[in-house]
């Protein structure tokens, strides 16, 4: 139901994102070439007019790509509009590395930096304000009654009550409830929206006329499905059918089909689609490598100051549990007097931790001693972003008193996470933990990898947990 619309809104958007991205390079050109610097044009030099316009082409397209990485055609959610705003500016900002990177090695023909720039403060411009009165104008024809398809749900309890919940949010896309039919169990706020009973649907179908029904009765409810589809058949009226695991499945969860038959994912992990998981690895292999590079003159004094402040190895190699409850070595720079493995790996750090070393502490404390673990991304059993790793003792105790501890495992180990970002760090609740964890997992994309980044060095440099 849903989905073919957004399917719809999407192509709407990506077409007039490309346009638009079309004519601000226009308007770019036009500006540098025809008003700053009318003396720099020269009509006769017919290749360069001809290599703008294939550059203009290519930002176009490389910026639509880059708005779906980003995921900027998502349904909103009802997410604000300055949310919406930040997913344009990342999406530009992304584009225009790509192309600067890519013409740093194309030289044949010297482009102008200045119309790029121009093209990019013009086309961010003009797509939010595009984005934002093309919504504007969508909801005020809604509100209206345009092109607005009715829906009476057949039943009145959770399933039902979240149904309309749905509906009312994404307004958007021309759906909007009529009524409910009551089953067995009534919610307290569809009470007042009752059209009638399950011995009187049809006679409620009849003089309300909807456009969709939605059956969402509950398993124990009387059922009525067959007598339903037999009835809307014959008056042209199209049936959906919630299943009554609401309550299990996750926000992202989906219903796919083998060979026509419907087989429900409970738990639906987007980074795990093929796009998404290439797309993620590519950015944590150029964040990572960037930061490393950057990063190597001060990973050459911190491992002088670990070498000099007590004996020991530099960096240590502690086994952490990862994606699909695989182990690997995670590496860290020592902090701590060199102890038995055991004390190790099944001693939790405490405040005013006797083991501790004093530059350990200041690592700590900045959290410095994780920077080694850009290495593990490259390696590929971490990532940038992602729930943080816990040593295995940990875990075989945390699985058996916090039920969803394991699904943390669904998607690879991080350097930071959301729950970092959420100052849920050291001696902070295990289920708060778990549960941003699992929020992050089910919510993922691009930017909210950007965004968790960005937040990191103000929110999470300094831990305030760490002992």
């Amino acid at each position: 139901m849903l989905k073919e619309k957004n399917q719809t809104f999407k192509l709407i958007f990506i077409f007039i994102d490309l346009l638009i991205s079309l004519l601000s390079f226009g308007f770019a050109f036009f500006y540098r070439y025809y008003i700053q610097d009318k003396e720099k044009f020269l009509l006769e030099n017919i290749i360069d007019i001809y290599s703008y316009f294939y550059l203009g082409i290519f930002l176009s397209l490389t910026q639509i790509l880059s708005f779906l990485g980003v995921d900027l055609y998502h349904p909103r959610r009802g997410l604000s509009f300055l949310d919406e705003l930040i997913s344009i500016f990342i999406g530009i900002i992304i584009n225009l590395g790509v192309v600067l990177s890519l013409l740093f090695f194309f030289r044949e023909v010297s482009f102008s930096r200045l119309t790029i720039i121009y093209y990019v403060v013009t086309s961010f411009i003009l797509i939010s304000v595009s984005h934002y009165t093309f919504r504007k104008i969508l909801m005020k024809l809604r509100a209206k009654g345009y092109n607005l398809r009715r829906v009476v749900v057949i039943g009145s309890g959770k399933n039902a009550l979240r149904i309309g919940q749905i509906i009312e949010k994404h307004l958007i896309y021309g759906y909007v409830t009529i009524g409910f039919i009551q089953g067995e169990e009534i919610e307290e706020k569809l009470k007042e929206n009752i059209l009638g009973n399950l011995e009187n649907f049809k006679d409620v179908i009849q003089k309300t006329k909807p456009d969709l029904i939605i059956y969402a009765l509950g398993m124990n409810e009387k059922n009525i499905l067959s007598n339903l589809i037999d009835f809307c058949d014959r008056e042209g009226i199209e049936v959906k059918i919630v299943p009554d695991y609401t309550e299990l499945i996750a926000s992202h969860g989906r219903i796919e089909g083998i060979e026509g038959v419907p087989i429900i994912t409970i738990r639906d992990i987007p980074v795990r689609h093929g796009y998404n998981s290439f797309l993620k690895r590519s950015f944590d292999i150029v964040f990572s490598l960037c930061f490393i590079l950057l990063f190597a003159p001060f990973y050459v004094l911190i491992a002088i100051l670990v070498k000099l402040s007590s004996k020991g190895p530099i960096f240590i190699l502690q086994e952490r549990v990862g994606l699909d409850n695989k182990k690997f070595k995670m590496i860290k720079f020592r902090t701590m007097y060199v102890q038995e493995q055991k004390e190790s790996d099944t001693r939790w750090t405490v405040k005013d931790d006797p083991r501790v070393t004093p530059i350990g502490a200041i690592l700590r404390k900045l959290s410095l001693d994780e920077t080694p673990q850009f290495f593990n991304v490259l390696i590929g059993n971490m990532s940038v972003v992602g729930p943080r790793p816990e040593r295995p003792y940990f875990v075989e105790q945390f699985k058996l008193v916090h039920g969803k501890y394991m699904r943390r495992h669904a998607v690879k180990a991080g350097i930071t996470g959301w729950a970092q970002v959420q100052g849920l760090r050291g001696d902070t609740s295990i289920e708060e933990r778990i549960a941003a964890d699992i929020y992050y997992i089910e919510n993922w994309s691009l930017w909210f990898d950007i965004k968790i980044i960005l937040m990191t060095p103000f929110v999470g440099l300094i831990n305030k947990n760490a002992y």
